[in-house]
């Protein structure tokens, strides 16, 4: 029999998955494990109070785990030990190298690597490339995935990034249960006010993490002297301001003190967010609300129905200023931002401009639809997996 290294699934997840994961990612991540890199963790979601957005994942881990225990002949010896969006941006490489030739990954067993998006039409560069056997190189694709065993049999690497945002979901497979990440996940979530009583949205709107786990480059997260904050990035390149329309001289009292770090604090609090010249009405929590908001609205835009309800007004000359003057302070490296979060070749053709002023109201309404729906899931599930001490789809126990 021929030996088990490394095994291909195509369109192993759907179009609509795939995009769901994207947008879960681009509305939360931080800063990655290595340059150029950033990262949305499982515990991370559950941090920022965001658990509802594991659930899309739930499926996912259960039928990849099934693939590899089938595939390599391990059935039921297997445990998840790390679940995690990565996106690798402009830049980003990684060289020949096996999964287990560090002290701390000698637990790993498996590696399974989820593409999201496609090469050469959402980022140039990125090829997978194993040193020896077959295929010697994979050119990812949305919804393909690629699994092997975590030793020197598959040494492999990533070709530099040369433009665009590749974006994976990457899992890790170990036979040792001290490192079943279910474990911290579950006791993670007993720590969340979740309640079968109370799902209302107010208890769904995110919370940031500290404000130096959003700044790129991380080792500017102390100093703030150069590069840009994460979300108000992803917020600017899809056209989008910060704005505390609130107490429009906020921004004039605070640019006195001339403090990044202040500037940052603010995020965490309400805000709205500005299109062109123009004011968006409708307030949020905070940035993560905001970008988690906009991102779904990308996400689902071709779906939504238009309507006649129209949610902007003219901005101020003096909210033009103040706004400048803000992303000035968060956005300090322009040029970067749109480099590592922007689209390919810097087209953001795909935008529906003129749709935003008919239904950026209504969408509000659909994200708030699909946190609740999720959220109503986890709660539901929550009991089972406590009882079972790990996390499974639990659709046909209710």
């Amino acid at each position: 029999m021929a030996e088990r290294r490394r095994l291909i699934l195509r369109n192993f997840l759907s179009p609509e998955i795939c995009k769901e994961l994207e947008f879960i990612h681009k509305s939360c991540c931080t800063i990655g494990y290595r340059p150029n890199v950033f990262s949305t963790t499982l515990s991370h979601l559950i941090a920022t109070n965001s658990p509802h957005l594991i659930m899309p994942f739930v499926p996912i881990r259960e039928r990849l785990k099934e693939k590899v225990e089938e595939y390599f002949g391990c059935e039921y010896e297997l445990f998840v030990e790390f679940t995690g969006l990565i996106s690798w941006c402009k830049g980003a490489s990684i060289g020949w190298h096996s999964d287990d030739n560090r002290d701390h990954l000698k637990q790993r067993d498996f590696s399974a690597v989820c593409y999201l998006n496609n090469y050469e039409v959402d980022f140039l560069g990125g090829l997978f490339h194993f040193q020896d056997g077959e295929p010697s190189t994979i050119a990812p694709m949305a919804g393909d995935v690629v699994i092997y065993t975590a030793d020197e049999r598959n040494i492999h690497s990533v070709s530099e990034i040369s433009e665009g945002e590749r974006i994976t979901l990457a899992l890790w497979f170990s036979r040792d249960a001290s490192h079943d990440e279910d474990a911290n996940l579950l006791k993670s979530l007993s720590n969340c006010s979740l309640s079968s009583h109370i799902c209302s949205i107010a208890s769904c709107f995110p919370m940031l993490a500290s404000s130096n786990m959003y700044w790129f480059p991380p080792e500017e997260a102390s100093r703030f002297q150069t590069g840009f904050n994460i979300c108000s990035a992803r917020l600017y390149t899809l056209g989008f301001n910060v704005c505390f329309s609130d107490n429009p001289d906020k921004e004039c009292h605070l640019a006195a003190r001339d403090s990044c770090s202040i500037y940052l604090k603010l995020l965490e609090e309400p805000l709205n967010l500005t299109y062109g010249d123009e004011l968006v009405t409708r307030g949020f929590v905070n940035i993560l609300h905001a970008l988690q908001v906009v991102q779904f609205y990308y996400w689902k835009a071709s779906e939504l129905e238009t309507t006649e309800s129209i949610d902007t007004v003219p901005l101020s000359e003096l909210q033009q200023q103040t706004i400048t003057r803000l992303r000035a302070v968060l956005l300090k490296d322009l040029q970067l931002a749109e480099t590592l979060v922007g689209c390919i070749n810097g087209s953001i053709s795909q935008r529906p401009l003129e749709r935003l002023r008919y239904s950026f109201s209504a969408v509000v309404c659909e994200w708030e639809a699909y946190t609740l729906k999720l959220r109503n899931e986890l709660v539901m599930s929550l009991p089972f997996w406590r009882a079972h001490h790990f996390i499974f789809s639990t659709a046909n126990l209710h």
